[in-house]
Order: C-alpha cells, then structure tokens, then sequence
C-alpha cells in the first residue's frame, strides 16, 4: 500500500489532497487534521470523498505532545481519525520529560480503544530524537496500539540505521514513511536547518543517498508506506495537486519495482 501523505500537498485541503490521492493512483492518503479550521462538517465531507473513491486513510495528523497537562485536542484527533477509518494516528513530542510523554502515549492509546494506532515519530527537532529513545518510550507505554513511525530522513540524521529498524518488534510497525534526501550538509545541532531540510529539500525515492533498499529490506514485507515528500522544488515544480502527487508516485513505484 502506498499512500500519499499530507506532507506532500501543505498548500492544498484535506479535501483536495484525498482527491488527488485518488486520481493519481495512490492505495490510500494521509489526512492533516488543523485544529483551528477543522469542524464537524469537514469531517463529513471527508467521510463522503473518502467512500465516494474508495480510498482509505491510512494516517492523521499531527499530534504535538507539549510539556503540561494532556490535551483535550489530542483526543480529538484520535476520534476524528477513528470516524475516518484511519489506520493510525501520528504523533511527535515536544515534552523534555520522557516520562510524561510515555504517560501521555498511554492515554492516548486507551482513548484509542483498539479502533487505531498511535505512532510516535521520533526526529532531532523534536524532544524524541533517536530510534532508541522512541523505543524506549514505547517500552514504557506497554499498550498494544502503541507504535513508532520511521522516517528515513530522521533515522538517517539522527544516526539510525537499517539494522536499528530490522530490530524493532515487528508489532511495533503498522506503517512507515518513505523519501530521499542529499549528502549531509549542515550541523545536526542546528534545528533550524534540521526543520528546513525536513519540509524544503526531501528528494524522490532513488534519487538520494538514503539506504532506502536495506531500509525497505527492514520493514516487514508489504508494509504500508507513507510517502513523505516534502519538498519545495516539487511545490514549485508541480504547482498542480494531481500533478504533484503524480510524480511522487512514479517515481515512488519505479525505486520499488527496481528493488523487488
């Protein structure tokens, strides 16, 4: 399953994201969810435009974890995501204390109740940096619908490796994200330039130097993947929803059948 996910259109809709999912070819799309502009009805209009194409999501989000009491928010995305059908709700945190972090996965994954998934995704600008600390968190929520999201752009950057994710416990994987990214070329102690990298300078799969073919062989065969390409040459170059989307899958599917 391929999915396009909503990093990829930031200038477009939920809406129009899903459509252009579904028009390009895609097996699923991922849904941002704007706390701020998201209401009731956009919920149903999703509901419909998702039925209407068949298409399933495969991951909302984001949930941003902050220092403090849970937010009630958070819960929302979970329910906004169950109504959807999604597969998996992501999450990143902010938080400094590991500990409350694990706290807050762990309600998050009772408010789940079985219905869907609640990937941590760790990355340097975030308070979760490395595959080791996600794990780690993971192993102190001890919840089933509990998972960690891998990223090749932040396993690569934060010095994680293939071998790290091969690791893991496969039950800990309901999905993974899937891009390329050039050589290194600034400090990793920079988070400005960490957070440019990540939403301006991703590449298309094959394109880059990631170990993406032992990275692929890590994953559990036919995992879903979500891919993330955030990329402004790609906003530039395809200004058009379809259009945009329509290279990211080509050349997403040209690496995979490449690779086997």
């Amino acid at each position: 399953m391929l999915s396009l996910a909503a990093g990829v259109l930031p200038d477009h809709s939920p809406q129009v994201t899903a459509r252009a999912a579904a028009t390009a070819g895609y097996d699923a799309t991922g849904v941002w969810i704007d706390r701020d502009t998201w209401t009731d009805a956009v919920t149903r209009e999703m509901q419909a435009i998702l039925s209407g194409e068949g298409l399933p999501a495969l991951d909302v989000e984001v949930v941003w974890l902050m220092p403090g009491a849970p937010d009630d928010h958070h819960r929302r995305v979970v329910d906004i995501g169950r109504t959807l059908g999604a597969a998996n709700v992501l999450v990143v945190s902010s938080d400094p204390d590991d500990a409350a972090t694990a706290a807050k996965l762990r309600l998050l994954c009772e408010h789940a109740a079985g219905d869907i998934r609640i990937a941590l995704e760790f990355a340097l600008f975030t308070e979760v940096k490395t595959i080791a600390q996600a794990s780690a968190i993971l192993r102190a929520v001890d919840h089933p619908a509990a998972a960690i999201l891998i990223d090749p752009l932040h396993l690569a950057r934060s010095g994680g490796t293939p071998a790290d994710v091969a690791a893991l416990p496969r039950a800990w994987l309901p999905y993974a994200q899937f891009c390329d990214a050039g050589l290194l070329a600034f400090d990793t102690e920079d988070r400005a330039a960490i957070i440019e990298e990540a939403v301006d300078h991703r590449l298309h799969v094959g394109e880059g130097v990631l170990p993406l073919r032992d990275l692929y062989t890590a994953l559990s065969p036919g995992l879903p993947l979500s891919i993330e390409l955030r990329s402004k040459a790609l906003r530039d170059g395809h200004p058009d929803p379809v259009d945009r989307a329509r290279a990211v899958l080509t050349a997403t599917r040209r690496f995979l059948d490449s690779n086997g």
